[in-house]
């Protein structure tokens, strides 16, 4: 038996679920975890879709994926392998002309120095720069306190700067929010 689906909601997911399924991926490093997310999160979407449509059901749909990433890593208490820089590339290539910082994640020098920082770390960074959340967005994202992110921000920063030197200068915590 079919279910139908709105039309509203099938548009949604549409435009929604690649941009959707590259940061997720970008997050958790593993390609079929982020699959499952996207998707799981796409589900409870739909069973709430009358009560968020009319609010913003891309922060929802955002928030369940990240809270699902994020209690995975708690539950499991184990890090993620590094995203293969291969198969990012192959993830991004598809990326729309509308997607944010098409230019941040375009190197696989920068894929692979992401892929290297620990989850939480990687987390608030794809959340920070690819999908351009503001510091209490991310900490409600996570589950996290707003000075965990930024110490978890901070952390990743210094990470970055060894693990890219040719940029470092470009990744500064001075005047910003972080």
């Amino acid at each position: 038996m079919a279910i139908a689906v709105e039309d509203d909601f099938a548009a949604f997911v549409r435009a929604h679920q690649r941009g959707l399924l590259r940061a997720a991926y970008l997050v958790c490093g593993d390609r079929a975890q982020a699959e499952d997310a996207v998707q799981e999160a796409f589900a409870k979407l739909a069973s709430r879709w009358q009560k968020v449509r009319e609010g913003n059901p891309d922060a929802y749909v955002r928030r369940v994926v990240y809270h699902d990433v994020v209690s995975g890593w708690r539950r499991w208490g184990r890090r993620q392998s590094p995203a293969d820089p291969v198969e990012v590339g192959v993830l991004m290539e598809r990326r729309g002309v509308d997607d944010p910082l098409e230019s941040w994640v375009e190197g696989a020098e920068v894929r692979a120095a992401l892929a290297q920082l620990p989850p939480r770390q990687r987390a608030v960074m794809v959340l920070r720069y690819y999908e351009d959340l503001s510091e209490a967005q991310i900490a409600e994202a996570l589950g996290i306190a707003p000075g965990t992110v930024k110490t978890l921000a901070r952390g990743a920063l210094v990470n970055l700067r060894r693990l890219l030197p040719g940029v470092a200068p470009v990744l500064s915590v001075e005047g910003g929010e972080w």
